[in-house]
């Protein structure tokens, strides 16, 4: 399956969401999941499957618990593609930079009156 085929469905990126914000055992997934989008047990632990087959998540056992967390590989996947692509946005987020720049020093420079919109 395409990396973005597994990013297309919510559910998947629902999970990447909130494993991405710390380890969770594949329990809290499925309460979280199944009271967030009414599926089952098993649908969200068919969606936990592809994320690890796809590189987006790991698991780790522990006694009886599985603990999953997110995977760089997948994303990094993710990453290199879009990469391609950065160079339309990044000279304009640059240019960006250096306007937002100019107009902190020239707040910096103005005399006190101008700054508050007072006359001074």
């Amino acid at each position: 399956m395409h990396v973005f085929e597994v990013l297309a469905d919510p559910v998947r990126r629902r999970i990447l969401e909130l494993i991405g914000q710390g380890e969770m055992a594949s329990g809290e997934v499925v309460e979280a999941i199944g009271a967030e989008f009414g599926i089952t047990q098993a649908a969200v632990s068919q969606h936990l499957k592809v994320l690890r087959e796809s590189g987006f998540a790991r698991v780790e056992a522990q006694a009886q618990r599985r603990l999953y967390s997110v995977d760089a590989a997948g994303l990094q996947t993710v990453d290199a593609w879009i990469g391609q692509f950065r160079s339309f946005w990044e000279p304009k987020l640059d240019a960006l930079a250096t306007e937002i720049a100019r107009g902190k020093r020239q707040r910096r420079r103005a005399p006190l009156g101008r700054r508050t919109g007072k006359r001074a």
